[in-house]
């Protein structure tokens, strides 16, 4: 049994969740990604060392791929517990087209990708987590779970959801377990894809300027929000945005 702290983070192979990787390793933790993303997974699994890193691919949307992943987890874990779960996973593009167009199953693709995922990663999660004594939950939501860009229908209801997900987890798992909800916004997840899609994107003086904090995100900022609130012991059912306080400006067109 390690005297490591472990995190666990879905969607772990691309941006926001392959920074998470990165960070927590670099901060002595051992570190489980699932993804459905083999190539990606496989890059960072040649990165990392096999004691402290493990990498699976996993539909977190679906049941039986959760089951069969934690299994494995729980192996490789060998008795040792989950410190951090960060349910990161999701569809990254918002846009459905118009209402009348979209499918029953390409919404469900959305909810299943972040929402049920969430709740199957959870659950999945929960005798892990339970073993660590002072664990915590950080549920990747967005802004767009309280504003909208037109349709965005699915993407906003399962990010909606995850915000309404992170409240009842946090009531019902405390005190023991902490769960709360970071808001990103605009976070360019370019440099943190895997080598064949990596961009390294050039941001007008507009772009900046939306930003009261007078730049793009970057996916280690929502890392290190995902420390923050491990670390925040009293902090438990709240939804941080981390989006350079974009959402408070009021912003007129010209």
């Amino acid at each position: 049994m390690s005297d490591a702290r472990t995190i666990l983070i879905t969607g772990g192979a691309n941006g926001i969740g392959r920074a998470t990787v990165m960070q927590f390793h670099g901060l002595g933790w051992k570190v489980v990604a699932l993804d459905t993303d083999a190539e990606a997974l496989a890059e960072l699994r040649d990165r990392l060392p096999r004691e402290t890193a493990l990498f699976l691919t996993c539909d977190v949307g679906r049941e039986g791929e959760v089951v069969k992943a934690f299994e494995r987890v729980t192996e490789w874990l060998d008795g040792s517990g989950i410190d951090c779960l960060v349910n990161n996973s999701g569809i990254a593009d918002p846009y459905a087209g118009p209402l009348g167009e979209l499918e029953l199953a390409d919404w469900q693709a959305w909810i299943d990708a972040s929402l049920t995922a969430a709740f199957l990663v959870t659950r999945a999660a929960l005798p892990l987590l339970q073993k660590s004594g002072a664990a915590s939950v950080a549920n990747i939501s967005s802004t767009r779970a309280v504003m909208s860009e037109p349709e965005t229908f699915a993407y906003a209801a399962a990010k909606g959801g995850l915000d309404a997900l992170t409240h009842s987890l946090a009531v019902s798992l405390g005190p023991d377990i902490r769960v709360n909800a970071i808001r990103p916004g605009w976070i360019e997840t370019g440099p943190w894809q895997k080598s064949g899609a990596r961009t390294h994107p050039k941001h007008r003086d507009k772009d900046r300027d939306q930003h009261p904090a007078g730049r793009i995100g970057k996916p280690e900022d929502i890392a290190e929000a995902v420390a923050y609130l491990h670390e925040a012991g009293f902090v438990t059912g709240q939804h941080l945005n981390i989006d350079g306080g974009m959402t408070v400006k009021m912003i007129y067109e010209h």
